[in-house]
């Protein structure tokens, strides 16, 4: 049962989509106006859902690239545990069709559109269209949780506010130090699957320097809602966790190995959890 449970939340990236969900409800919290809650529920379950069919999908494409990948060498495509073939294809396009679908039907067509595009973004753009091509692949493909953000505001009010477009600039702008951090710790993994991602492309010492580059934009971006009514519980959290991912991606440049590049990674969501969070209690407040 429990090795039945994994390989679910493994294949559908569970943990992602609920990170993503979170973040969508912090573009509710933000946005002026009020949505019931039976709405807020289903909005966090539609992200959920059509983040999860991004998230097979993702791993039905790249089971070429998985097998070459200690990291991902024992997914379910790649061992066989589940079969690589149209069904499962069926399976992810209802997924999406019925998260996008009740979105429009109980929230707006906007909101609708924004979830579609969260998962359009991730499983093709970013996927099908771009990983193997470029290192630019997760700066681009980084708008899927920015759509997920502006999903929760339009649910809420289809005329974006300035602090709900701010929150999901401030998602693009965080994407790719997370990752670029996770990527020089796997880089054996990328380069072994010709992956171009920046640490194999540029190298770990100069990702680590264009690492610590993209966080200062992100911390000071982080900090501009202040400017546009959110108060000082948002500032303490963007704030703290900003400070500690400078702080990590600092130690990073410093000696960019696969123990500092895991813990830039860690300081990444731990960052994001606190501003989320913030900006949830400051909005609700």
């Amino acid at each position: 049962m429990g090795t039945a449970i994994k390989q679910v939340t493994d294949l559908f990236k569970l943990r992602i989509g609920i990170v993503i969900s979170f973040t969508a409800l912090a573009g509710v919290a933000v946005t002026p106006g009020s949505l019931a809650g039976w709405k807020i529920v289903l909005l966090g379950l539609a992200v959920l859902i059509s983040s999860a069919s991004a998230g097979a999908f993702n791993q039905y494409v790249e089971r070429d690239i998985d097998v070459r990948m200690a990291r991902t060498c024992k997914r379910p495509f790649v061992t066989g545990t589940l079969q690589h073939g149209p069904f499962w294809l069926c399976v992810i396009l209802v997924m999406l069709a019925g998260s996008v679908s009740a979105a429009v039907v109980a929230l707006n067509s906007v909101s609708a559109l924004f979830v579609f595009l969260g998962a359009f973004f991730y499983a093709v753009v970013y996927t099908v269209w771009l990983k193997r091509r470029t290192w630019m692949n997760i700066v681009i493909g980084g708008l899927a949780g920015s759509f997920a953000v502006l999903a929760g505001a339009a649910a809420v009010n289809p005329q974006l506010s300035s602090q709900a477009l701010i929150l999901a600039g401030i998602l693009f702008l965080w994407t790719p130090p997370h990752f670029w951090s996770l990527a020089i710790a796997y880089h054996k993994d990328y380069d072994a699957a010709k992956v171009p991602m920046l640490p194999v492309v540029v190298g770990d010492e100069r990702a680590a320097r264009i690492i610590f580059g993209s966080t200062v934009l992100l911390v000071a971006t982080s900090l501009m809602p202040v400017f546009y009514g959110m108060g000082w519980i948002y500032f303490i959290g963007a704030a703290s966790g900003g400070a500690y991912f400078l702080l990590k991606s600092v130690q990073l440049m410093r000696m960019p190995n696969r123990a500092t590049a895991m813990s830039c990674f860690h300081a990444s969501l731990m960052q994001l959890s606190l501003l989320l969070t913030a900006a949830m209690i400051d909005a609700s407040l």
